[in-house]
């Protein structure tokens, strides 16, 4: 493949050679969440199935939609290669509040909160019926807020605040607790991303 933006397809292509070699024993064996038939895995990601084929990797929507952003796939590959299926206890955490979650609050917070205060708390109502028609389950927190199955057993709520005339939109993202083991600290930015692009999708 012809690398045209070093940013996103790079990685990829890194982890697509990774994931080549992959065992595929070894990823059913870590993740109890996702099914393998012999030719492809089977994850589900904020509530839509996709196929990856292996060794040699192919991705496909198992609802005929739109294929996912490389960024998206790129998370996808990477937790079949390093994620590992942890119980939640029942807590919500903060990004702040897990593992390296002080050195990687600035650029999350510009990623993913500030992202979703002024995509979401600007159009509330719009932000609703996405989530509603996403499937999440609405909260009695915020001015809106949504809880959403993102991959396996983790878990993540959104909450957004409508701006007004004296405070700017605000926004918080908070993770079940087993993120805070099962995914690394950049991995859970890419989380947030992704939940914030796919909503906005859907609005």
């Amino acid at each position: 493949m012809e690398i045209e933006n070093n940013k996103e397809e790079v990685p990829f292509s890194y982890y697509e050679n990774l994931f080549q070699k992959m065992d595929a024993a070894d990823a059913t064996a870590r993740l109890k969440d996702i099914q393998w038939d012999g030719k492809e895995f089977y994850v589900n990601l904020l509530g839509r199935a996709f196929a990856i084929s292996h060794p040699k990797y192919a991705l496909r929507a198992t609802d005929g939609g739109q294929l996912p952003s490389l960024p998206t796939q790129t998370f996808l590959l990477r937790y079949l290669l390093e994620g590992r299926s942890v119980t939640s206890q029942g807590t919500w955490l903060t990004f702040r509040e897990m593992p390296w979650g002080e050195l990687y609050i600035k650029p999350y917070t510009g990623r993913v909160l500030t992202r979703a205060a002024f995509t979401f708390g600007t159009r509330i109502q719009a932000f609703r019926t996405a989530c509603e028609k996403m499937g999440a389950i609405p909260l009695s927190h915020g001015d809106a807020g949504f809880q959403f199955d993102f991959i396996g057993g983790y878990r993540m709520q959104i909450l957004v605040w409508e701006g007004d005339e004296e405070f700017p939109p605000n926004a918080q993202v908070l993770y079940s607790d087993n993120f805070s083991a099962g995914f690394a600290a950049e991995d859970r930015v890419v989380a947030g991303d992704i939940l914030i692009s796919t909503i906005k999708a859907n609005m």
